[in-house]
């Protein structure tokens, strides 16, 4: 389960190929400084990056494991500061180098609890004291399609309920939402929204957005 936070083989063949769609609420943001310090884990090919620079922010940095969408992320935004993590979810980064970090639609794509806890640890080392993490994921859906696939991948290899293998081989987890707060739960949660979505396979689809400070 561990090894499937990567799959780097899916990430530089067909994933390299999606559409991200997970929205930014500015909103949430709007207290940020425009030159303060923001990390976008698992940034893809730096849509929300581009956003972000668009709106001003001007010290904004995206790292991903896929070379793939990262050498497409710098062919459409040129101008941004991209990087592929060599050894995720280590961070070539001193403690406190950031005042917000992004994590929109990575943790669904990391199905093991161990390693998502590793992930959250090393964002909270490398953020700054009172520093913000937005995250934007999948919860759990409530369609019968959705909850055979969680029901057959849970009883057949023994995966927490949630995980399922995607029709174009990629595994991936959707949250009850305690699991998420159990996984913040060294931050202060500032904001919680539901959103719909669009998956990257094309699905509409119920997912959760939280605002969480550093203590």
């Amino acid at each position: 389960m561990k090894d499937l936070g990567r799959q780097i083989a899916y990430w530089d063949t067909v994933g390299a190929e999606k559409t991200f769609t997970h929205p930014v609420n500015l909103d949430w943001l709007a207290t940020v400084s425009r030159e303060a310090r923001i990390l976008d884990y698992g940034c893809g090919y730096g849509r929300v990056m581009a956003e972000l620079s668009g709106h001003g922010f001007s010290d904004v940095s995206g790292v991903d494991l896929s070379p793939a969408l990262i050498a497409r992320g710098r062919q459409s935004h040129p101008d941004l500061r991209l990087a592929v993590l060599d050894s995720p979810p280590s961070l070539p980064y001193s403690p406190a180098s950031f005042d917000a970090v992004l994590l929109f639609a990575v943790l669904t794509c990391i199905p093991d609890d161990e390693a998502q806890r590793a992930l959250i640890a090393e964002l909270i080392r490398v953020l700054a004291p009172g520093g913000l993490l937005y995250i934007s994921d999948m919860v759990l859906q409530d369609d019968e399609r959705n909850r055979d696939r969680y029901a057959a991948y849970a009883q057949r290899f023994r995966t927490p309920y949630g995980v399922f293998a995607t029709d174009d081989g990629a595994v991936v987890r959707h949250h009850d939402i305690a699991e998420l707060h159990t996984l913040l739960r060294d931050f202060g949660l500032l904001e919680e929204r539901r959103i719909s979505v669009v998956t990257m396979n094309g699905h509409p689809s119920q997912a959760v957005q939280l605002l969480a400070r550093k203590r």
